[in-house]
């Protein structure tokens, strides 16, 4: 509560006394009728959304690392956002006229008051339920990836993450065993698929047939394209082992094709890119030397035509300029922000979480915490 005390002389006494009113009067009509409810609407999106996206990214990268240290990954969404706010105010006017004009001691006082309350509550929701822990061993289906590859994401990057072999031939594997190197065959099939992809001549589309069961296809287009793209899919066709004349090729999920015009691939889920993700985090010596950590990436990246999806540091101190980091184990686990190709990859296994997501709510436990 502010008050200040004024005194003031007998000739402009009631003419500031009437001022005095009507600005306290005006104030008190301006508090009383203007809502703060919309000016937070700004503010509050984008920073909840701000922090829900660096929460998702901290917590993404957490699990990664504790797969190195065979630890089992555990998520936590946000359930419900609810931000209550409260303002209240007030504006007293109170003053002193003396009737003694020897004294002429006037005093007029002038005070108020305002309390503004922010009492938000979010509620975490743990996924664990059935369908999602199905959600994160299932392999991926074979159209959502080429889906995601015709809604711009890079060919040779979605495909080197999220397959495991494409007509037979054979992705990088890692495993506790160390690292198999790709097929040069399938290497050069995804940058042949990057190619045909800048150049337009390759799409997706879904057909229905008479029981209402779809069918993908992968399509590609002859005409209007230059004779290097019509060379680059000649050469992908025959790599795998497709018909050099068929605009049309069906899209299966499998090891082997069934025909020339049939696209087998094998897919992985997101479970299998999180380890493959996790053997190449960089851990300290002392945690591999004490087996506390399982064998990784550093034991095998002198072999032949291995290929490192990501690079994940570490280090004693917290590191700076960094894409996300997060403190494990007394040291510091980050993706450093100029390393546009581990972003690329970590961004697109983000991606994955709602690829596999079944729309379907379980009846799951809730955690309230009110922040006061």
């Amino acid at each position: 509560m502010d008050h200040t005390e004024v005194h003031l002389g007998a000739p402009v006494r009631r003419e500031l006394i009437r001022l005095f009113a009507i600005a306290a009067f005006a104030l008190l009509l301006a508090c009383g009728c203007r809502s703060i409810g919309p000016q937070t609407v700004a503010r509050d999106r984008f920073d909840y959304s701000g922090s829900m996206s660096e929460s998702w990214k901290r917590q993404t990268l957490l699990n990664i690392v504790k797969m190195r240290y065979l630890d089992p990954p555990i998520f936590v969404d946000v359930g419900q956002i609810v931000a209550g706010y409260s303002l209240e105010t007030g504006v007293n006017v109170g003053g002193q006229i003396s009737s003694h004009d020897a004294i002429q001691r006037n005093s007029l006082i002038v005070g108020g008051s305002a309390r503004f309350t922010e009492r938000p509550t979010v509620t975490y929701m743990p996924l664990t339920g059935n369908k999602f822990v199905k959600g994160l061993m299932m392999p991926l289906p074979p159209e959502s990836v080429f889906f995601t590859i015709q809604s711009g994401w890079p060919a040779d990057g979605v495909l080197f993450a999220a397959a495991a072999s494409i007509n037979g031939l054979k992705n990088q594997e890692t495993s506790l065993g160390g690292v198999t190197p790709p097929d040069p065959d399938f290497l050069r099939a995804l940058a042949l698929l990057r190619k045909i992809q800048i150049s337009g001549a390759v799409g997706m589309r879904v057909m229905q047939d008479g029981q209402k069961r779809e069918t993908s296809l992968l399509t590609f287009r002859t005409k209007d394209i230059s004779e290097e793209t019509l060379k680059d899919i000649h050469e992908l066709r025959k790599l795998l082992r497709l018909d050099p004349d068929a605009t049309e090729i069906k899209l299966a999920f499998g090891a082997t094709a069934s025909s020339d015009k049939e696209l087998a691939m094998l897919t992985r889920s997101i479970l299998h890119l999180m380890q493959t993700m996790a053997s190449q985090v960089e851990v300290p010596p002392e945690d591999l030397a004490n087996t506390r950590a399982v064998p990784g990436w550093e034991s095998t990246q002198d072999k032949p035509g291995a290929m490192r999806m990501v690079k994940i540091q570490s280090s004693k101190r917290k590191p700076s300029d960094t894409f996300v980091a997060i403190e494990y184990r007394d040291h510091w686990f980050w993706i450093d922000d100029k390393d546009l190709r581990t972003k690329r990859a970590f961004a697109f296994m983000m991606l994955l979480f709602t690829l596999a997501d079944t729309n379907e709510k379980e009846n799951m436990p809730l955690i309230t915490i009110p922040a006061q």
